[in-house]
């Protein structure tokens, strides 16, 4: 996993820091720097998630493809349910739980 910070967006709410600070630092006011060159190692990757996550001006975002933790299995089930009838319209949606 790779992340990018734009200091541009960030308003130094600290909260990257607070959940990851090996990878974030905040300067004399309080606003974010990436540390190192964003490659994050596995077993910080849930904390360096919640600082993601958690930043309340989306100044981190996640770089690259993303790849599944465990090998993801098509689905090989045939399915003999016609997919028309799950298309969402006015005269179903109280059964899609949409209100106006």
């Amino acid at each position: 996993m790779k992340i990018r910070l734009d200091r541009t967006v960030c308003d130094g709410f600290g909260v990257c820091a607070k959940h990851a600070p090996s990878y974030f630092s905040l300067d004399d006011w309080g606003y974010a720097s990436l540390v190192g060159d964003g490659t994050v190692l596995d077993e910080d990757r849930d904390a360096v998630m919640r600082a993601l996550l958690d930043c309340p001006v989306h100044a981190i975002t996640e770089m690259g493809d993303r790849r599944p933790r465990q090998s993801a299995q098509p689905c090989t089930t045939a399915s003999s349910e016609d997919p028309a009838e799950n298309v969402k319209t006015e005269s179903n949606e109280a059964q899609w739980g949409f209100t106006r």
